[in-house]
């Protein structure tokens, strides 16, 4: 997104780590939520189908309930769908900022195909309600024909609205999420990860291991909630013992069936992380994931074997717990994979906060002085020193004098076979002449 990229300016590094910690939260906001909408919207869609099909009350019922509970109202639906994702846009723009990758592109076409989703789920909601109240009526004695009929035509047309709102929806929000998935993992994966287009990048094998998690997280989360919401906290609100049994059963299934891959999902998960961005944190993060989903397992089997209800209470908040360590994890791999264009953003931000301030150029800085006295030590151009000779890592900066300026700025360990090189805490003009130097000089012993 170009028009994007126009507006953003380079940050400091303290406000770039401000970002990566407001991304966290919109991400946190956001994930849970989208998920359970389109999980309870999936299972309301199918039991209602059931329910017409073979006139179950209970189907009808537990249907109406999910999509209800799921969606809570449509203020929740803005708030908790449309502004974090427009959030993270706007994020997103500034950590990538002159970054070649398409997640914000990305991001953008899912905030479309969210929104219109999120529109039609709760088009879908109201008219599902609306139809039932009109198949009540539609129930009772009326004495009048005309009435009976003009209430069968707006119980007819209200389903109808229904059905076609719900289907559009999971359509639209299915892509939105996709499309979603894809954006983060290239985020994630950053310079690893080459796809040259939307396609390639949705059926990428990442892409589709992290879509399998998000889906079967949907459907965990919904059926925990669901559970926790009607027999914990709503308790009251079961009219009958034969559907508190209907809804456990349904809820409780739901959600083992689909909690059954997952351990095996997010071990493939953490094998694609490239070695790179793979830190102990994001390994921490996952085992602990791993560990919340097999508790889960456990809540799962004492509500569905003994009716152990004050257990939903246990089983969704440990499933929340899970997702949001998934979440903190992938966020973490991001921040790791986007260091060096970091260090990139930050080093724009102090050059222009240095020419804003009238500082001084870097004509008058020898790169050479510098290099001799902070780095000589260490680094030879021909031979290996305490660091690799120069001869081999220059030329994957030629033309990408910024991206060396950065590193002298602020180092990352990249090759394994060396110690991590010491910060020599540089300016950035003085980085700027080091670079100019190294550069220069490499040139020189080429021809």
């Amino acid at each position: 997104m170009e028009f994007l990229d126009n507006l953003v300016l380079p940050q400091s590094a303290e406000h770039i780590e401000l970002l990566h910690y407001m991304l966290s939260l919109v991400l946190i906001l956001f994930i849970p939520f989208i998920s359970i909408v389109f999980g309870g919207l999936v299972l309301s869609l199918n039991h209602k189908r059931k329910g017409m099909k073979n006139s179950d009350s209970n189907s009808l019922k537990y249907a109406k309930d999910v999509i209800q509970f799921v969606t809570v109202n449509n203020g929740v639906g803005v708030i908790l769908g449309i502004v974090p994702l427009l959030t993270a846009i706007l994020i997103f723009a500034q950590l990538l900022h002159t970054a070649q990758v398409s997640t914000v592109g990305y991001l953008t076409l899912s905030f479309l195909f969210v929104t219109v989703g999120l529109i039609m789920t709760y088009v879908y909601r109201h008219s599902f309600v609306i139809s039932q109240i009109f198949s009540s009526v539609a129930e009772n004695n009326i004495s009048d024909q005309n009435a009976i009929t003009e209430v069968e035509k707006l119980k007819f047309s209200t389903q109808t609205l229904a059905v076609q709102n719900g289907k559009w929806a999971v359509l639209f929000l299915f892509i939105g999420i996709w499309l979603f998935i894809g954006a983060i993992t290239t985020a994630a994966n950053f310079s690893k990860f080459d796809v040259s287009g939307v396609l390639q990048l949705l059926f990428s094998y990442k892409v589709l291991i992290n879509l399998l998690i998000f889906i079967s997280f949907a459907f965990v989360l919904t059926g925990s909630a669901v559970l926790f919401g009607y027999l914990y906290w709503k308790e009251n609100l079961l009219i009958t013992e034969e559907y508190k049994n209907f809804l456990r059963t349904a809820s409780a299934k739901t959600a083992l069936y689909f909690a059954v891959p997952l351990p095996f999902l997010i071990a493939l998960n953490l094998f694609s992380i490239p070695e790179s961005f793979l830190s102990g944190t994001v390994f921490f993060y996952g085992i602990t994931a791993l560990l919340l989903i097999f508790l889960g397992w456990h809540f799962i089997y004492m509500i569905l074997q003994y009716k152990k209800y004050n257990y939903s209470a246990h089983l969704f908040f440990t499933i929340i717990f899970a997702v949001l360590a998934l979440i903190i994890k992938d966020q973490v791999a991001i921040t790791n994979a986007t260091a060096t264009h970091s260090i990139v953003l930050s080093t724009q931000f102090d050059e222009m906060l240095s020419e804003l301030r009238g500082a001084g150029g870097i004509a008058e800085i020898s790169g050479k002085e510098l290099y001799e006295v902070r780095c000589a030590s260490c680094h030879q151009f021909e031979q290996k020193l305490v660091g690799p000779p120069h001869k081999d890592v220059l030329p994957k900066y030629i033309g990408k004098e910024s991206q060396l300026v950065a590193f002298i700025r602020n180092p990352v360990k990249i090759d394994p076979a060396y110690p991590p090189m010491p910060n020599p805490g540089l300016k950035p003009q003085e980085a700027e002449a080091v670079a100019k130097y190294l550069m220069e000089t490499y040139k020189e012993r080429l021809n």
